[in-house]
């Protein structure tokens, strides 16, 4: 049975997708199941709070690939399908339920499920024009509210937060952002990056409250939100109120099947959850490091499109037995209206930061060390020096901490070999 009904793969998302295509470039012949329960083709999301939003990119052009391209590979592609239960035998083989009663059986079963937006409890929250983004469907009905809005109040100041602020911002709508904790993006940037996306953003005529704590969202008495409420009493006015306060990895199908679970699927590092068959890649994956050193946390979970790419890959290598250690150095990217971060490597534990270029011309880095080695940058609209340290990063090289600061000379052109541990 295990052979012949092949794999099962539940979640269409960027690791779905890239898992069924790597499989088929690894030579796998089984048949393969690519189920999401949206009933879109596969498609991008980060786009979704930036141009789409913007109406610079319409929902057809995201798509990952053609119909074409699933039916050449032998991919069959399932929308419109919600797995609800799974019957799995020890070999790793068994069948899944959907929530239309349409069954599905398989040899092998991935999880590549994503994650879902986190929901705020407070009064209000049922009220209509209270939205949250994270599937095509989010971004159709975000969108066509701009059209008529006038104030829009953003609630979380992180990526997808700033970004969907700035889009607002470009249509010329007033913006207003509420963040709960005292910088923005904190958990992803250091601070001279947080305060300077705070005065860059503020430069641009969004209002931004840090420290901001929220009571409750204000409806007209009709179930149509006017507005949210601080401590205090200040209500600020509102049209639309996008909450975009992070996501919760999907791991409901895991926990059914008696997977370890923490913050996501945990998995070991060939991609294989607990039970040591099934296979788990994307936004859902509780993963060591695959940059591990020291001072840097043990075990993650990554959103970001290059590991969702990068884990699918090693998932298929291990289904077709060529297992190896997954290993890659993380990056991200933001667009904020006219500011690109991207940012390589994670700066948990740095004891040194150097600041290269210049913040009045909003282009510059903020390269971090720990024991005077780089592990980290983050680079606003300066992608030259973004892929040196990327590079850097993967080859194991370094620059000197004493010498990273001189903008007029390339990084590349400073990089030596990094000195053995002693």
């Amino acid at each position: 049975m295990s052979e012949n009904c092949g794999i099962l793969i539940i979640g269409a998302s960027q690791a779905g997708v890239q898992l069924a295509s790597s499989l088929r470039e690894m030579g796998y012949a089984d048949p393969i199941t690519l189920i999401g329960a949206e009933r879109h083709a596969p498609y991008q999301r980060p786009p979704l709070s930036k141009t789409f939003l913007q109406g610079l990119v319409t929902a057809e052009t995201l798509a990952f690939r053609t119909r074409d391209f699933y039916e050449k590979n032998n991919i069959d592609l399932v929308l419109g399908e919600r797995i609800v239960s799974i019957d799995k035998n020890s070999d790793g083989a068994g069948t899944a339920t959907a929530a239309s009663g349409r069954q599905f059986t398989f040899g092998r079963l991935a999880l590549t499920t994503g994650a879902r937006p986190r929901k705020l409890q407070l009064e209000g929250s049922e009220l209509d024009g209270v939205l949250y983004l994270r599937d095509a469907d989010d971004a159709e009905g975000l969108k066509t509210r701009l059209e008529d809005a006038r104030n829009v109040v953003v609630v979380g100041g992180g990526f997808v937060g700033l970004e969907a602020a700035a889009s607002a911002r470009k249509l010329g709508k007033t913006v207003s952002v509420l963040e709960a904790a005292p910088r923005l993006i904190g958990r992803a940037v250091g601070e001279a990056t947080s305060d300077f996306f705070l005065g860059a953003h503020r430069s641009r005529h969004v209002d931004i409250t840090l420290d901001a704590r929220i009571t409750r969202f204000v409806g007209d008495g009709q179930g149509r939100v006017t507005g949210v409420e601080l401590e205090g009493g200040k209500t600020v006015p509102a049209d639309v109120v996008l909450v975009g306060v992070g996501v919760v990895p999907r791991t409901e199908i895991a926990e059914a099947l008696g997977l370890a679970c923490g913050n996501g699927i945990a998995v070991d590092e060939h991609s294989l959850a607990s039970d040591g068959t099934t296979l788990v890649a994307g936004d859902c994956a509780d993963m060591p490091n695959p940059l591990p050193r020291e001072g840097a946390p043990e075990r993650l979970r990554l959103e970001s499109v290059n590991n969702a790419v990068e884990q699918a890959r090693n998932a298929a290598a291990t289904i077709v037995g060529n297992k190896v250690a997954y290993r890659m150095v993380p990056w991200f990217w933001s667009d904020q209206g006219d500011l690109k971060l991207q940012m390589a490597g994670l700066s948990a534990g740095h004891d040194r930061v150097v600041l290269r270029g210049s913040i009045a011309d909003e282009k510059f880095s903020v390269i971090y060390y720990r024991d005077g080695r780089v592990i980290a940058v983050d680079c606003i609209n300066n992608p030259v020096d973004f892929m040196a340290v990327k590079t850097l990063l993967a080859k194991g090289l370094n620059v000197p901490a004493d010498r990273a600061g001189d903008s007029g000379t390339p990084l590349k052109k400073m990089m030596t070999e990094l000195e053995p541990a002693s």
